[in-house]
């Protein structure tokens, strides 16, 4: 895969490839669910303080709201 390629988290696809207007609006509220990186779905942990995302490959995000551990 390109390392250079990113990928939208809402959605998966190339960010350069396509308009991402709803994906952007999802993000607002929501988690990312795909990985920038590499696009792999992510395993997702909400809780009531923010969320946690963990892809196989890139290891974890979290929100700003969440301490990393």
């Amino acid at each position: 895969m390109n390392t250079t390629t990113r990928y939208c988290g809402q959605c998966g696809k190339p960010t350069e490839k396509a308009t991402h207007d709803r994906c952007a609006a999802r993000a607002e509220l929501e988690p990312p669910r795909y990985c920038a990186q590499c696009a792999r779905r992510m395993v997702v942990q909400i809780v009531p303080t923010g969320w946690t995302a963990r892809c196989s490959e890139h290891g974890l995000l979290h929100s700003p709201a969440v301490n990393a551990p």
